[in-house]
């Protein structure tokens, strides 16, 4: 997402975008497809993982600290991994990721067929995987601008966001399926065929186009290069601005997602019941589907930002009380279909005020400095998640007292209240605080594209 830039004759883009016009979407349908059955395959391993290390010690922070080392270094590193993305052939930083993230998978896969694997292990995985995610994030972003015309950003925005839905969907009941009729190994062998089967269609078939306008070399070198994105950013503080908010909602969400509380307190509160997490996470799958689907199929909305802001306060209403306040599986799975739904109305035209305004030459720089700055928080609420869970909201809950009576009546006692008061904080604290940007003349000013750009045609959700 970035504002207006400044643009010599007609379209610089103009070159490229008439090859990918010409060839059509043929080669990133390819690719999302290949690539969406890998991640369901790795959705799968990430799932029977979570479920093992929770049965380690069966701790909120246990489950925190898997998805922190999944983001750490991936936000260290995105500076320079954003530079090289736009210096570096985009395919092989791909092929070379998804092979170390392969090679990761395999080491988790032979140290529990050993009887070796322990839970450290995993943190060190993660973090590996991360550093190549530093690189495949911004080479997958710019891949995608390469391969897509820029009238069906948004279709392709949508598509990738429909993809994760069913991935959402399917790996917890693909994965139980596979635990009742074989054995967690077999997991890990199914991801690493989809791996395989992803890997050679980007070798062997795809072939990423050059940018039409090279990315120009920086007077001051390389170093002087990995500032170049966050100083675009700083040149366009509207842009700015929306990714410091959004790190402020990734602070809140991360605290009580589905890789930190959620699976918590789900496993908590119903006596580590595997199928009632299986069934809210498919509900939030399907829930992004049902969302992916609209936004698809919808026309383009004029005020982008304002659907932004209002699917985000929409999202934190209809997911996080109901799921603070609910005692049985039915709420959350409902909780979490519904508030799903506004999101991918978020990411997709988040993404495509991102596209639409930033030069293809620069978006693996831009891209980088975006997601270090807006997602340096994950980690952060992650780990404050677990942490206030497992030493500050569960031992409030557990001990008598004027505010833990008046809490009760909301979300209840007993294993996992703790949990869900945090989840009553920060729906509170996120939809208020989406729908005052509502009113933000600065925000709707992002609505408006450069110059050289028509609005696009393709569908985008209203």
């Amino acid at each position: 997402m970035k504002q207006n830039i400044h643009m010599n004759g007609k379209n610089r883009f103009g070159s490229t975008d008439k090859r990918k016009s010409a060839r059509g979407m043929g080669d990133f349908l390819i690719l999302w497809g290949t690539q969406s059955i890998s991640s369901l395959g790795s959705a799968m391993t990430t799932f029977v993982l979570l479920l093992w290390a929770y049965e380690q010690e069966g701790t909120a922070s246990s489950i925190a600290w898997l998805s922190v080392c999944s983001y750490l270094p991936s936000v260290f590193f995105c500076f320079a991994a954003g530079a090289l993305a736009d210096r570096w052939d985009k395919r092989k930083i791909m092929l070379i990721s998804d092979l170390t993230a392969a090679g990761g998978t395999g080491a988790v896969y032979i140290l529990y067929v050993s009887g070796g694997l322990e839970l450290w292990h995993l943190y060190v995985v993660n973090l590996l995987i991360s550093l190549m995610n530093a690189f495949q994030n911004p080479a997958s972003y710019v891949a995608v601008s390469l391969l897509t015309p820029k009238e069906s950003y948004t279709k392709a925005a949508g598509l990738q966001a429909l993809s994760g839905s069913v991935v959402n969907i399917l790996a917890p009941a693909c994965a139980s399926a596979v635990l009742a009729f074989s054995s967690i190994e077999t997991v890990f062998l199914l991801d690493l065929l989809t791996f395989g089967a992803a890997f050679l269609t980007l070798l062997l078939r795809i072939r990423i186009p050059c940018p039409a306008e090279k990315m120009e070399e920086e007077s001051g070198g390389f170093f002087k290069e990995l500032t170049t994105g966050i100083g675009y950013l700083w040149e366009h503080r509207a842009l700015l601005k929306m990714i410091l908010f959004f790190s402020f909602i990734n602070l809140l969400a991360s605290s009580t997602g589905e890789g930190s509380i959620l699976s918590a307190m789900v496993l908590s509160r119903t006596g580590n019941n595997q199928a009632a997490l299986g069934a809210v996470s498919s509900a939030i799958g399907a829930g992004t589907l049902t969302g992916s689907l609209l936004v698809t199929a919808l026309p383009a909305p004029k005020n982008r930002t304002g659907v932004i802001f209002a699917a985000c306060g929409l999202s934190f209403i209809l997911c996080n009380f109901p799921w603070a306040v609910g005692r049985v599986p039915w709420v959350w799975v409902l909780a979490g279909f519904l508030g799903e739904i506004p999101l991918p109305f978020l990411n997709a035209n988040l993404t495509t005020i991102m596209r639409r305004h930033v030069p293809v030459s620069m978006q693996g720089r831009v891209f980088a400095a975006r997601d270090t700055l807006q997602y340096a928080t994950i980690p952060i609420g992650l780990a404050l998640g677990g942490a206030l869970s497992d030493r500050v909201f569960e031992p409030l809950m557990a001990s008598p007292s004027p505010l833990q009576e008046f809490l009760s009546l909301l979300v209840g006692t007993g294993s996992g209240s703790g949990m869900a008061v945090l989840f009553l904080i920060t729906g509170l604290l996120g939809s208020v605080s989406s729908f005052l940007c509502l009113c933000s003349k600065e925000f709707q000013s992002l609505n408006r594209f450069p110059e050289n750009t028509e609005e696009e045609s393709a569908p985008g959700g209203q």
